[in-house]
């Protein structure tokens, strides 16, 4: 990986680690994306941006594979979305066949501008999320 490349991921993972992301957390309506940590089983809640479509919602990570949330979906793909302060339940899909520039388009202009400008390795990932009572949702598994 070029020196320059690996700087702004430290530099920008970082920062989003030490200040904006605890920040963004306590935030009533921000998006929050939660994991289940791949080695503490503990959930990590990320803030982020993206857009619902139907019972989907879509995002694209700025650094692929390296950010710890996508690698806590490829341990457990099950996760928690927040919209607009309501938590949703869903699976998440990595899809490395999506053009992640086109999907940037479609999604909320300042996050994806801020995604291009830092992103090294980009990364689509869709949620689907789960309506109560269907297929894929626990509780009407267990049912």
């Amino acid at each position: 990986m070029a020196r320059h490349t690996d700087l702004r991921f430290r530099a920008t993972t970082a920062l989003q680690r030490h200040v904006v992301n605890p920040l963004a957390r306590r935030m009533p309506f921000q998006t929050l994306l939660e994991t289940t940590g791949r080695v503490s089983g503990l959930p990590r809640r990320t803030p982020l941006g993206g857009r619902r479509v139907g019972d989907a919602f879509w995002l694209v990570s700025e650094f692929g594979e390296r950010s710890q949330y996508v690698r806590n979906i490829q341990a457990d793909p099950r996760v928690r979305v927040r919209l607009r302060g309501r938590w949703h339940e869903g699976t998440a899909y990595l899809l490395p066949d999506d053009d992640p520039v086109a999907r940037l388009r479609t999604l909320p202009r300042g996050n994806s501008a801020a995604v291009r400008l830092v992103g090294t390795g980009l990364l689509t990932v869709r949620v689907d999320l789960w309506r109560r009572g269907t297929a894929g949702d626990p509780a009407a598994d267990s049912a």
